[in-house]
């Protein structure tokens, strides 16, 4: 895990039990697991909006004939 041993984890442990105290520790793992979780959930939520935006399929090119009657139209309401 990490290339770190089971002698250098336990040492981490400890350090971490003299730091905080033993009432301290469980109240810090459950923050750290439930900030762990909202953040999977936020990726899970974004890849899934990613999906989405591109299963929409693109809106088709404009006509042709569209766009000349409605040039033509702006012409004639300029001129009114």
């Amino acid at each position: 895990m990490f290339g770190m041993g089971p002698w250098e984890i336990l040492v981490i442990l400890l350090i971490a039990l003299l730091l905080f105290g033993a009432k301290r520790i469980p109240e810090i793992a459950q923050g750290l697991g439930k900030g762990i979780t909202e953040f999977k959930k936020a990726v899970r939520d974004v890849q899934g909006e990613i999906e989405n935006a591109a299963d929409v399929p693109p809106p088709p090119p404009p006509n042709q004939a569209n766009t000349e009657a409605t040039q033509t139209q702006t012409q004639t309401e300029k001129q009114s």
